[in-house]
């Protein structure tokens, strides 16, 4: 026999409800929703529910229960069970004990400006505290480096420059390579106008040294090196690798940090080197090949323009961008979460960090520069 309900409106201001029938998962209600839809009327005070008719039942029946119960509990109405068959009181006691979990939906919360603005402040005092923490215990463990103190193994060491120096060529010399033809070819628009495409190497060769072959290689190995060392270094603190370390008494900043501090540090003057040639290269593309200029007259110019100024500010430059995307990298996986969003959290974070202040390193070393005279 499937499972019925049958209303009915007592004198009493009272409403009940008959059940009877199979109450099974597999069964449905015709009239579940007509029987809701008294239920939520809110034209009397009670609700009795009968279940002296029910021949078997299971989940069913307790959902169908908690439902109108719920109801009942909103609208403040009175609700009595009665011949409902044994056990349906404790799964019913069982369902109700566990109050609903209130953070499943987000509310939006309007907060002032000053609470939103004393928050932001907030945060960034305590950020600044965490970075000047581990740009100290940084400082201290290349400190016990050069003093030959610091523990490490010689093999990672070697790993990390292999990583950060020609493990990058290959994509150093293809961005780098189209950036020099994309500024050759975009000046050339303009030298056409005055037959001067003779100085599109100059244009070049003064561009890529002085601060584009530095910039483009920094952004490469912000997003390159600098998230491999966030994403490293997170997926350690998530599998407790580095709680592994400061049990055995090994400083991670001695045998994480400092090897990818050096490993970069000093190979991104060299990087910016490199990139300083495949952007030439790049520049002499165009002037030889679109622009009909020999490869003598390219080169005459190119080394014309090459001032070695300009080649030691692209080298400064990229020695501190080296340093700045190495503590970005590093301080975004130590800091990392214990979970696996936390992880990739982190490796945004290093690259978008890492480019942000070296936009901003870029802006005061032009600065300063420009006010020497160089």
């Amino acid at each position: 026999m499937p499972a019925d309900i049958v209303l009915k409106k007592n004198q009493d201001q009272s409403l009940s409800l008959f059940l009877s029938g199979e109450w099974l998962s597999k069964n449905n209600i015709d009239n579940r929703a007509a029987v809701f839809d008294a239920v939520e009327k809110k034209d009397f005070d009670s609700i009795i529910l009968d279940g002296s008719q029910i021949t078997q039942w299971d989940s069913q029946l307790t959902a169908f229960l908690v439902h109108v119960m719920e109801i009942c509990k909103q609208n403040n109405i009175r609700c009595v069970l009665n011949n409902f068959p044994t056990g349906i009181d404790s799964l019913l006691a069982l369902a109700f004990a566990v109050p609903k979990h209130t953070e499943a939906a987000k509310t939006i919360q309007h907060k002032a400006f000053l609470t939103f603005l004393g928050n932001v402040v907030l945060q960034f005092l305590e950020k600044t505290k965490s970075v000047y923490a581990f740009a100290r215990q940084t400082y201290a463990s290349l400190v016990r480096f050069f003093l030959g103190r610091a523990v490490m193994r010689r093999a990672d060491l070697f790993y990390e420059f292999q990583e950060a120096g020609p493990g990058a060529f290959p994509i150093v010399s293809l961005i780098c390579f189209l950036v020099g033809l994309i500024l050759a070819f975009v000046g050339s628009i303009q030298l056409k106008l005055f037959g001067a495409q003779i100085y599109v190497s100059s244009l070049v060769a003064i561009a890529v040294t002085r601060v584009m072959g530095a910039i483009m290689a920094g952004v490469i190995m912000a997003g390159r090196t600098g998230a491999s060392y966030a994403a490293t270094l997170g997926s350690m603190q998530v599998n407790e690798e580095v709680d592994a370390l400061k049990t055995m008494g090994i400083s991670p900043f001695d045998f994480l940090v400092t090897p990818r501090m050096l490993a970069l540090s000093l190979m991104m003057p060299l990087l910016v080197v490199y990139a300083d040639l495949m952007g030439i290269l790049g520049g002499a593309f165009v002037g030889i090949f679109m622009l009909g200029l020999s490869p003598e007259d390219y080169f005459r110019m190119t080394m014309k323009a090459l001032l070695m100024k300009n080649i030691i500010i692209g080298i400064i430059h990229g020695a501190i961008y080296g340093v700045i995307i190495a503590l970005c990298g590093c301080f975004q996986g130590i800091n990392c979460g214990r979970n696996a969003s936390a992880v990739g959290s982190a490796t945004t974070s290093a690259v978008v960090y890492s480019i942000v202040w070296m936009t901003i390193a870029t802006a005061v070393l032009t600065f300063i520069f420009s006010v020497c005279g160089v």
